[in-house]
Protein backbone atom coordinates (compact mmCIF):
# COMPACT_ATOMS: atom_id res chain seq x y z
CA UNK A 1 0.00 0.00 0.00
CA UNK A 2 2.89 2.36 0.77
CA UNK A 3 4.23 1.83 -2.75
CA UNK A 4 0.98 3.13 -4.23
CA UNK A 5 0.88 6.31 -2.15
CA UNK A 6 3.58 8.22 -4.11
CA UNK A 7 1.92 7.18 -7.37
CA UNK A 8 -1.51 8.36 -6.18
CA UNK A 9 -0.03 11.64 -4.96
CA UNK A 10 1.78 12.15 -8.31
CA UNK A 11 -1.41 11.30 -10.27
CA UNK A 12 -3.43 13.73 -8.14
CA UNK A 13 -0.92 16.50 -8.74
CA UNK A 14 -0.84 15.74 -12.46
CA UNK A 15 -4.63 15.82 -12.76
CA UNK A 16 -4.77 19.04 -10.76
CA UNK A 17 -2.08 20.62 -12.92
CA UNK A 18 -3.91 19.62 -16.10
CA UNK A 19 -7.12 21.17 -14.80
CA UNK A 20 -5.31 24.46 -14.24
CA UNK A 21 -3.51 24.37 -17.60
CA UNK A 22 -6.71 23.51 -19.48
CA UNK A 23 -8.27 26.79 -18.36
CA UNK A 24 -5.32 29.06 -19.23
CA UNK A 25 -5.85 31.25 -22.26
CA UNK A 26 -3.67 34.13 -23.29
CA UNK A 27 -5.14 36.90 -25.47
CA UNK A 28 -2.61 39.10 -27.23
CA UNK A 29 -2.86 42.02 -29.63
CA UNK A 30 0.83 42.64 -30.37
CA UNK A 31 2.09 46.15 -30.80
CA UNK A 32 2.36 46.87 -34.52
CA UNK A 33 -0.87 45.01 -35.39
CA UNK A 34 -4.33 46.62 -35.41
CA UNK A 35 -6.57 46.07 -32.38
CA UNK A 36 -10.25 45.29 -32.88
CA UNK A 37 -13.16 44.87 -30.50
CA UNK A 38 -14.39 42.04 -32.78
CA UNK A 39 -11.40 39.70 -32.67
CA UNK A 40 -8.03 39.07 -31.03
CA UNK A 41 -4.86 38.80 -33.12
CA UNK A 42 -3.29 35.92 -31.14
CA UNK A 43 -4.93 33.46 -28.73
CA UNK A 44 -2.77 30.86 -26.98
CA UNK A 45 -4.59 27.93 -25.41
CA UNK A 46 -2.48 25.85 -23.05
CA UNK A 47 -4.96 23.02 -23.20
CA UNK A 48 -4.87 19.36 -23.96
CA UNK A 49 -8.57 19.39 -24.92
CA UNK A 50 -9.53 21.32 -28.03
CA UNK A 51 -12.74 20.92 -30.02
CA UNK A 52 -13.12 21.74 -33.70
CA UNK A 53 -16.68 22.57 -34.69
CA UNK A 54 -17.51 22.03 -38.34
CA UNK A 55 -18.72 24.92 -40.42
CA UNK A 56 -22.27 25.82 -39.42
CA UNK A 57 -24.74 27.09 -42.00
CA UNK A 58 -28.31 28.37 -41.81
CA UNK A 59 -29.87 24.90 -41.75
CA UNK A 60 -32.61 23.89 -39.34
CA UNK A 61 -32.73 20.55 -37.49
CA UNK A 62 -34.19 18.89 -40.63
CA UNK A 63 -31.26 20.11 -42.74
CA UNK A 64 -33.38 22.64 -44.63
CA UNK A 65 -31.76 25.98 -45.47
CA UNK A 66 -33.66 28.77 -43.73
CA UNK A 67 -33.66 32.52 -44.42
CA UNK A 68 -32.96 32.03 -48.13
CA UNK A 69 -31.75 35.31 -49.60
CA UNK A 70 -31.64 36.98 -46.14
CA UNK A 71 -27.99 37.43 -45.16
CA UNK A 72 -28.73 38.84 -41.69
CA UNK A 73 -31.20 36.04 -40.95
CA UNK A 74 -28.71 33.40 -42.10
CA UNK A 75 -25.95 34.93 -39.98
CA UNK A 76 -28.16 34.76 -36.87
CA UNK A 77 -29.16 31.16 -37.65
CA UNK A 78 -25.52 30.16 -38.14
CA UNK A 79 -24.62 31.58 -34.73
CA UNK A 80 -27.64 29.90 -33.12
CA UNK A 81 -26.47 26.59 -34.64
CA UNK A 82 -22.98 27.25 -33.32
CA UNK A 83 -24.52 27.92 -29.89
CA UNK A 84 -26.20 24.48 -30.01
CA UNK A 85 -22.92 22.80 -31.02
CA UNK A 86 -21.09 24.56 -28.18
CA UNK A 87 -23.72 23.57 -25.62
CA UNK A 88 -23.44 19.94 -26.73
CA UNK A 89 -19.84 19.88 -25.44
CA UNK A 90 -20.46 22.00 -22.34
CA UNK A 91 -18.98 25.14 -23.87
CA UNK A 92 -20.12 28.70 -24.57
CA UNK A 93 -19.02 31.46 -26.92
CA UNK A 94 -16.52 32.50 -24.22
CA UNK A 95 -14.66 29.22 -24.86
CA UNK A 96 -14.25 29.83 -28.60
CA UNK A 97 -10.64 30.72 -29.40
CA UNK A 98 -10.84 30.96 -33.22
CA UNK A 99 -13.50 31.30 -35.89
CA UNK A 100 -13.34 31.20 -39.66
CA UNK A 101 -16.22 32.85 -41.50
CA UNK A 102 -16.89 32.14 -45.18
CA UNK A 103 -19.16 34.63 -46.97
CA UNK A 104 -20.43 34.33 -50.53
CA UNK A 105 -19.69 37.40 -52.66
CA UNK A 106 -18.69 39.50 -49.69
CA UNK A 107 -18.91 43.29 -49.65
CA UNK A 108 -18.60 46.01 -46.96
CA UNK A 109 -22.30 45.75 -46.04
CA UNK A 110 -21.98 42.02 -45.32
CA UNK A 111 -18.87 42.54 -43.18
CA UNK A 112 -20.84 45.08 -41.12
CA UNK A 113 -23.75 42.68 -40.68
CA UNK A 114 -21.46 39.85 -39.57
CA UNK A 115 -19.74 42.13 -37.04
CA UNK A 116 -23.05 43.42 -35.70
CA UNK A 117 -24.69 40.00 -35.30
CA UNK A 118 -21.51 38.35 -34.03
CA UNK A 119 -21.15 40.98 -31.30
CA UNK A 120 -24.46 39.78 -29.85
CA UNK A 121 -22.95 36.33 -29.25
CA UNK A 122 -19.31 37.08 -28.48
CA UNK A 123 -19.89 39.48 -25.60
CA UNK A 124 -16.83 38.87 -23.44
CA UNK A 125 -13.82 41.10 -23.02
CA UNK A 126 -11.64 38.72 -25.07
CA UNK A 127 -13.06 37.94 -28.50
CA UNK A 128 -11.60 34.93 -30.34
CA UNK A 129 -9.10 35.01 -33.15
CA UNK A 130 -10.95 35.37 -36.43
CA UNK A 131 -10.55 34.95 -40.17
CA UNK A 132 -13.10 36.30 -42.67
CA UNK A 133 -12.99 34.79 -46.16
CA UNK A 134 -14.94 35.82 -49.24
CA UNK A 135 -15.84 32.89 -51.50
CA UNK A 136 -17.66 32.45 -54.82
CA UNK A 137 -20.03 29.90 -53.35
CA UNK A 138 -20.59 27.25 -50.71
CA UNK A 139 -22.01 23.73 -50.95
CA UNK A 140 -25.57 24.94 -51.73
CA UNK A 141 -26.57 27.95 -53.82
CA UNK A 142 -28.86 29.19 -51.02
CA UNK A 143 -26.13 29.15 -48.34
CA UNK A 144 -24.66 32.65 -47.96
CA UNK A 145 -22.46 32.21 -44.87
CA UNK A 146 -20.66 29.43 -42.98
CA UNK A 147 -18.77 29.69 -39.68
CA UNK A 148 -16.45 27.12 -38.12
CA UNK A 149 -14.96 27.35 -34.65
CA UNK A 150 -12.07 26.10 -32.53
CA UNK A 151 -12.89 25.73 -28.84
CA UNK A 152 -10.66 25.36 -25.75
CA UNK A 153 -12.51 23.06 -23.37
CA UNK A 154 -12.18 23.38 -19.61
Amino acid sequence: MNTLRPFILFASLLVGANAVVAQQLQYNNPQGLPTSKNYTQVVVAQSSRVAYISGQVSANAKGEIVYKGDFRGQTKQVLENLKIALASIGATFADVIKTTTYVVNTDPEKIGIVREVRSQYFTGANPPGSTYVGVQGLYDKDVLIEIEATVALK
